[in-house]
């Protein structure tokens, strides 16, 4: 395989108010904006992809097809701190064992533990012990 000349250097979301939504990402992720372009808000992705909100006023319909998977130490936690910022959990994807959640606009995105996790054959995980 060939060494590739392209890198990921941001994942772009599609919304109403990308300024809002920045500020809940900005809040999540402890990053800052680093630049406002037209209808573009970016945060600083530090040594990883950064995230940028595009203003659309087409509305997003169904599930992503890509969503971003968070670590953190204690998921609950972050559920709880994640919902003070205006996201919300899913409980419709409670049967698959994961933290399921949406920021303000719909987005879909996972928090995990940090540490591992099993993940049956149908692919369900229990690291929240069953809630």
């Amino acid at each position: 395989m060939s060494e590739s000349q392209v890198r990921i250097t941001d994942v772009i979301v599609d919304c109403r108010d990308p300024e809002r939504l920045a500020a809940f990402w900005s809040a999540v992720l402890g990053s800052r904006v680093k630049v406002r372009i037209g209808p573009y808000v970016f945060l600083d992705g530090g040594a990883g992809p950064g995230m940028g909100f595009q203003r659309s006023d087409t509305p997003g319909t169904g599930k992503n097809r890509v969503h971003l998977d968070l670590r953190a130490v204690d998921p609950r936690a972050e559920q709880r701190r994640i919902e003070e910022l205006g996201g919300r959990r899913l409980p419709e994807y409670a049967e698959g064992g994961f933290l399921v959640m949406a920021d303000p606009e719909g987005n879909v995105f996972c928090i995990l533990p940090e540490q591992a996790f099993d993940v049956d054959d149908a692919g369900r995980a229990d690291y929240l012990g069953g809630a």
